[in-house]
């Protein structure tokens, strides 16, 4: 699977290990940065993030800030992204099987690395149920469609 990556400063230490955990299982990765941890703004990142994934640059993505809040707000200021800060196993499974999130939140200063790669490989690994739950998700599109 292809997946876009993006961090800023307090996410840039779990997005690197993400990277390296999803390089590993043989996925390939588009990163939008940071690429270290100087102070960068978040809002940018996911705005490029965002615009990457609706390239066609990946299937999924995974953003990191401090607490993976800022970056999920951000991201979903983009036409498309439905993006869910998770920290919880149940949370990154039903936000796909569900929700059809497109991009998984995680926060790098309130997430230890096992905890987080779960959630990565869980988000990545659960497809969208459809049914009843296409039905919301298109009901999500047009509240967008009408800002």
């Amino acid at each position: 699977m292809r997946v876009v990556l993006g961090s800023d400063h307090g996410g840039f230490t779990l997005k690197e290990a993400i990277k390296a955990h999803l390089l590993e299982q043989g996925h390939t990765c588009e990163d939008v940065g940071c690429f270290d941890q100087s102070s960068c703004d978040y809002p940018l990142i996911a705005e490029q993030a965002g615009q990457a994934l609706l390239a066609g640059k990946g299937e999924l993505g995974i953003l990191c800030c401090g607490t993976g809040i800022g970056i999920s707000m951000a991201a979903n200021k983009v036409k498309g992204i439905r993006a869910a800060c998770c920290s919880d196993y149940f949370s990154a499974k039903y936000t796909r099987l569900h929700n059809n999130a497109n991009f998984l939140c995680l926060g790098g200063r309130v997430l230890g690395i096992g905890l987080a790669l779960e959630l990565v490989d869980v988000f990545l690994n659960t497809p969208f149920e459809g049914g009843r739950h296409a039905r919301r998700v298109n009901q999500i599109g047009e509240i967008e469609a009408r800002q």
